[in-house]
């Protein structure tokens, strides 16, 4: 790679840091070419040297925060049995995740994706995650027979919506009105979820 190529990589790579740094901390709302220019330390001019505008960088953000929460995921589901209780751990950890860093749940499920991005496959990459994650879950308890096709189906969309639901109500309307009743409730939702049957 020739310095001119590592140049723009670590251009790139300051704004993209700026632009995620906001979104975590402050959310959507704040993002503007200034905000992110000032936190990365540059003239707003220089961001258009290397991005078309901003919704190029919130889409390559979307995409870091998917690898950022799958590899969150990851590490706190590694050790659980395969199965039921691997998926029950995977949905635990994605819960957690999107609690500690409220912003990127609100960029990835409250904001209105077609306002902030120009991409067509953005929606999809959010509204799909979850199901990605617990993918081979989903096939190993299909294999095993521990659930049809059709159960698993029933259960994928399912699960999306109510945690969906449980997160929009906790983070913006604080109901539950703590994080212990909040984790109480999920824990019974995602058990009533994976129960056999639909």
């Amino acid at each position: 790679m020739d310095k001119k190529a590592i140049q723009e990589q670590r251009m790139r790579g300051y704004f993209i840091a700026a632009t995620k740094d906001i979104l975590r901390s402050e959310g959507v709302k704040s993002i503007s070419v200034r905000n992110i220019a000032d936190r990365a330390g540059y003239s707003f001019a220089t961001l258009y040297n290397y991005f078309k505008d901003v919704k190029d960088l919130v889409f390559l953000c979307v995409e870091d925060f998917r690898e950022e929460c799958r590899a969150y995921v990851e590490n706190k589901t590694e050790k659980v049995p395969r199965g039921q209780k691997r998926l029950k751990a995977i949905i635990a950890a994605y819960l957690e995740y999107f609690i500690q860093y409220p912003g990127i749940f609100e960029l990835f499920f409250i904001e209105k994706l077609s306002d902030i991005d120009n991409k067509q496959g953005t929606p999809a990459l959010v509204v799909s995650f979850l199901e990605h994650l617990c993918q081979r879950e989903w096939e190993y308890c299909v294999e095993k027979q521990v659930m049809t096709a059709g159960e698993v189906a029933a259960k994928k969309a399912a699960l999306l919506y109510g945690t969906t639901g449980l997160l929009v109500l906790y983070l913006n309307r604080r109901t539950p009105d703590s994080y212990n009743a909040f984790l109480k409730a999920a824990t019974g939702f995602i058990d009533q979820q994976l129960k056999g049957g639909v």
